[in-house]
């Protein structure tokens, strides 16, 4: 598969402190990630270079989706770059792998909110999950939206 990237922008009605906090510390990470009616049985967050996250996403059907990831820069409020690889062959290895890029900007008193998806690694196992990489993204920025007026 060649390389795809996904570029998605939401503005927040949330200071950008609240929304990078949602964004890196599980208690609240856990609420929004993944698409809807999904839920996130473990979530991990060692936020430094280098550090790891782990999430399993649990799937409406009860399927548990591993995803691992590592913290490549951090530049709190305004930037995150991280690497997140699931689907795990039998061997272990990722069938899917993104570099993610996001940017955390002020704008008129609220946050701009720019995620940058590159897909590094896809093969054909995961070619449906790739085809809905933008809509899980959406709803899951959508949840993460709900969760500021909460917090």
């Amino acid at each position: 598969m060649t390389q795809r990237e996904l570029i998605i922008t939401r503005i927040f009605d949330a200071p950008r402190e609240l929304v990078w906090k949602a964004w890196v510390e599980p208690k609240h990470l856990v609420e929004w990630w993944g698409p809807k009616d999904f839920t996130n049985p473990v979530c991990e967050v060692d936020l430094r270079p280098g550090g790891a996250m782990i999430i399993h996403m649990r799937g409406p059907d009860g399927t548990i989706i591993p995803t691992k990831g590592i913290f490549h820069e951090i530049l709190e409020p305004e930037r995150l770059v991280m690497s997140s690889k699931a689907f795990e062959d039998a061997e272990g290895h990722p069938q899917l792998e993104v570099l993610n890029t996001i940017t955390f900007d002020e704008y008129e008193g609220k946050t701009k909110l720019t995620l940058r998806a590159v897909v590094v690694t896809a093969t054909a196992a995961v070619a449906a999950s790739l085809a809905g990489m933008e809509e899980g993204w959406s709803q899951s920025l959508d949840k993460l939206g709900e969760l500021l007026v909460k917090i």
